[in-house]
């Protein structure tokens, strides 16, 4: 069965891990939270807050390392609510940092697997799937889509131009779907992929 237009779209705008809070409100007491010790080095409670926000855009580009070591040094800070919160994170750092690699069967699955690989922008490694994918459902149009935005967002719009083609060529309103999507928002203004997305400028012009 063909997939939704909107697929693509919605789909590299789901996050790929679960939901990463933010710190709690100073007012809002956690339960069985620890009692936190000095602030090291003399890390007060802005520059914990800054190392939380930081940690959480790491976490959220899968860089899981570099996130569970800045939930830590946030864990040690003077507020023991985002204290709190930091070791928790940086415990699910840990989780996926010893998690085996996914091992996707089916079309479907390498498909999702690369999506959230896209957002995590692990490019070359997300190409790879998709084209397991595509050796599986070579007529996909939602492939090709993602294929597109892979190899745009990797700086190479004639990859992005000709994946792209191929899937307005399966699914017509691609096209209208990619002027839309805020991931194309950049690249789709470029050519040759802009000369794709909007054939009326080259006619007016």
């Amino acid at each position: 069965m063909k997939k939704p237009i909107s697929r693509p779209k919605a789909a590299l705008r789901q996050a790929a891990e679960p939901q990463v809070a933010s710190p709690p409100p100073a007012n809002q007491a956690p339960a069985a939270v620890r009692e936190p010790g000095p602030p090291a080095d003399g890390f007060e409670t802005g520059g914990q807050a800054e190392a939380f926000e930081s940690a959480v855009r790491l976490f959220h580009s899968g860089q899981f390392r570099a996130a569970r070591d800045l939930f830590q040094r946030a864990a040690r800070g003077s507020s023991r609510e985002v204290a709190h919160t930091a070791l928790l994170h940086a415990r699910m750092c840990e989780r996926r940092l010893g998690a085996p690699e996914p091992a996707p069967k089916s079309a479907e699955d390498h498909y999702n697997y690369a999506v959230a690989l896209v957002n995590q922008r692990r490019l070359e490694t997300a190409e790879q799937h998709l084209q397991q994918a595509l050796a599986q459902a070579p007529d996909s149009d939602h492939l090709y889509y993602v294929l597109a935005l892979c190899r745009g967002l990797g700086g190479d719009l004639a990859g992005a131009y000709t994946h792209m083609k191929r899937a307005i060529e399966l699914h017509p309103r691609n096209r209208m779907a990619a002027r839309n999507d805020p991931d194309f928002a950049e690249i789709g203004q470029q050519p040759p992929l802009a000369e794709l997305l909007y054939p009326e400028r080259t006619r007016s012009g």
